[in-house]
């Protein structure tokens, strides 16, 4: 009885079976979604977009850093496909070329002025860029195009920056994540300083916010395959990592910055200036001095938004730096909200008990209410202002503001443009602000602008494991003040065109940095001298230069003069001094509320830009086709990248066998291209929206 149950209900299952079987045999769509997911994974790695090389080469002269990438794409799959090539550059750095090869088509990137906006604007958009990736400091570039089947593209992005010293060091980072394994992958950096270069090291492979894909098994040290040679004067790095050794890094490919760290040599009190063809560069740095008092006043955030982590990670952070403060020194402590708190209403001096209750005071802040910004900073300057009238600090100190928050003003003057201003009334050019963004929802914006009118600067700490110690690290930069009210000066008939010369602070570990122009090269000696005070005395230095070219040829020391096709070698002094006009006038530009005077700013910017080629907020970069030409140069849309590499000496040009054509194109097609960039002043542009699907045509316009 039972065996036979159990084959009536046999039956059914089996006819159920071969119904859903025969089903499938009928149906070819249905086959596709039974394929296991580890073939399916596979089949989409073996279509995607391959990349056969991916290449940085950088010199640094004088602190001058020149950077070419080269990326190279194949598409593997049997259709077209989107091809993406997307770069992190410092956020301090100036794009000066984009060239993009596919098949035997150039295409190269020329830098215009960009279009002034309706009611004389310049577009303003805020970014996001750094934040999503969750990188600090630096801003994404990228470049699409869509790809026929089986065929090439070549990707030339070119950038330069002026390398700043913190800390006693300068620091070159370049972004390696090409986000697979790579079968020809370089990095190659060329140090070039003439006053001598002291402590290089190449740091291991740096990534705190993605975990698994920063270094390999070893934690210390260069990353594998690092080779490094150097002399007195120049260093020679590269990082040529095989695909098992880029593996051990990481599976899935390298996802992190190649650090190079150095200090220069010096000798001279007055400081390095160094003179090439008509430009001059004066770095002022200097050391041994005593520090000079100063009066602080912490302005921390303690609204609601701040709670977990953000503000136990603070207040470990200030635990640190008030045990960090020295006996000269004077400190207040301000907790703000929707209200104002203040632990004091005087800054007190650094003794053993201050420090232990201003402790306890900020271990017992709670976060709740709203972001009062603007009342914060005014009660903070008047303490400062009120403890100086009252001749309680001592007069050769140096008055800061260290504020700190995560949000946006949402109690009291919440409007932006007021909350500058009467901070700008307030301060008066006495007070210093330093200011610290904390997470992804802060106004960077304003803090920055609150900075730049306040001689102070900004950084933004990101909220991860760590930010306690990035918040200390950005106290370090300021915690000694060596000089005070430092003026640099040389004669007015000598020189023209200078850049900034005044300066309200010199922090231990930092450096001072003036460029210009030469108005009569035939002078021989240039009389510097530089002004300032420090905690015992007025200090004045005096003494006068040699101007005559130190560097022969034409783009740094022993150039090989002019290069084929009548290109000559770019000089980095006047690189520099551009770069940093540029600067000045952008600050400029950002602080000023007049219409006229921002419209003056924006064209004498413009202008500059357009003639050093370099890629601002107030110009933009097109694609072009490159004319066909018979030289190497011409045919590869080159010829202008040229000097945004440095002399030959040092980086070998793109041209020769590394930039041979790639095969014709199947057919042809006119290739859709997007671009977009994160602009120098934290706003993310692009080029034409929408871009995607429109013909290269259209998008040249």
């Amino acid at each position: 009885m039972l065996l036979l149950l159990g084959l009536c209900l046999a039956l059914p299952l089996c006819a159920g079976s071969l119904e859903e079987a025969g089903t499938w045999g009928d149906t070819s769509e249905q086959v596709g979604l039974r394929v296991p997911r580890q073939v399916r994974l596979l089949q989409r790695l073996k279509t995607k977009p391959l990349m056969t090389e991916f290449s940085v080469k950088s010199t640094i002269i004088s602190r001058y850093a020149f950077t070419t990438v080269s990326c190279r794409m194949l598409n593997r799959a049997s259709k077209d496909q989107e091809v993406t090539f997307q770069m992190q550059i410092p956020a301090a750095a100036f794009i000066t070329n984009f060239t993009m090869l596919i098949g035997n088509q150039v295409y190269q990137g020329e830098i215009t002025e960009r279009d002034e906006k309706p009611g004389g604007q310049v577009k303003e958009k805020r970014n996001k860029t750094a934040e999503d990736n969750g990188e600090k400091g630096t801003e994404m570039f990228r470049a699409s195009v869509v790809l026929p089947s089986k065929d090439k593209a070549a990707f030339f992005l070119s950038y330069e920056e002026l390398l700043q010293r913190r800390l006693g060091k300068y620091e070159h980072v370049v972004s390696v994540r090409p986000q697979q394994l790579v079968g020809r992958l370089t990095v190659e950096v060329n140090v070039l300083e003439r006053s001598g270069i002291a402590e290089l090291e190449v740091l291991r492979l740096q990534n705190s916010r993605r975990k698994g894909s920063g270094s390999g098994e070893d934690d210390s040290g260069p990353p594998p395959s690092t080779v490094i040679h150097h002399n007195e004067t120049f260093a020679h790095v590269v990082f040529k990592p095989s695909v098992v050794q880029q593996a051990k890094i990481a599976q899935n490919g390298i996802l992190g910055d190649f650090i190079v760290r150095y200090d220069v040599s010096r000798e001279q009190s007055i400081g390095d200036i160094q003179v090439l063809n008509g430009y001059f560069v004066h770095y002022f740095a200097p050391r041994d001095l005593p520090p000079l008092p100063k009066n602080v006043v912490f302005v921390l955030d303690s609204s609601a938004s701040m709670v977990g982590a953000k503000l136990r990670q603070t207040k470990d952070a200030l635990f640190t730096i008030l045990h960090d403060l020295r006996p000269q020194d004077h400190f207040n402590i301000i907790g703000f909200s929707n209200r104002i708190k203040v632990w004091k209403d005087h800054l007190v001096s650094v003794t053993p008990n201050n420090v232990r209750d201003g402790k306890v005071y900020i271990h017992h802040m709670s976060p709740s209410g709203g972001t009062d910004i603007n009342g914060a900073l005014q009660t903070g300057i008047a303490l400062l202002h009120d403890s100086v009238a009252r001749h309680d600090l001592e007069d050769r100190s140096v008055s800061l503001i260290v504020f700190l928050t995560d949000g946006k003003p949402t109690v009291g003057e919440t409007h932006t443009p007021k909350i500058l201003n009467n901070t700008r009334e307030a301060a008066r050019g006495r007070v210093c602000i330093f200011t610290v963004g904390i997470g992804d929802d802060v106004d960077f914006r304003l803090l920055e602008k609150l900075s730049l009118e306040n001689c102070g600067f900004t950084r933004h700490v990101h909220e991860d494991e760590d930010a306690g110690a990035q918040l200390i690290g950005f106290y370090d930069e300021i915690r000694t003040p060596l000089l005070s009210d430092i003026r640099v000066d040389y004669p007015p008939d000598a020189v023209e065109q200078v850049t900034r010369t005044l300066f309200p602070n010199y922090f231990n570990g930092s450096e001072i940095i003036v460029a210009g122009k030469l108005a009569d090269r035939a002078k021989d000696r240039l009389h510097v001298e530089v002004t300032a005070s420090n905690s015992k005395k007025f200090v004045v230095l005096k003494k006068d230069v040699p101007v005559e070219p130190r560097w022969g040829g034409s783009g740094g020391p022993g150039g090989p003069g002019p290069q084929g096709g009548g290109q000559e070698d770019p000089n980095p002094l006047e690189r520099l001094w551009s770069y940093l006009t540029l600067k000045e006038l952008q600050s400029s530009w950002l602080q000023s509320d007049q219409e006229q005077e921002r419209d003056r700013l924006r064209r004498k910017a413009q202008a500059l830009a357009v003639a050093g080629r370099f890629l601002t907020p107030f110009t933009s970069m097109k694609l072009r086709p490159a004319p066909q030409a018979h030289t190497p140069e011409a045919t590869y849309g080159l010829a202008g990248m040229s000097a945004a590499m440095g002399p030959e000496m040092v980086m070998q040009s793109l041209q020769g066998t590394h930039l041979q054509p790639g095969p014709a194109l199947k057919k042809p097609y006119d290739p859709r291209i997007k671009i977009s960039k994160t602009s120098v002043l934290g706003f993310r542009r692009k080029e034409r929206k929408n871009t995607k699907n429109l013909p290269l045509a259209q998008f040249l316009g």
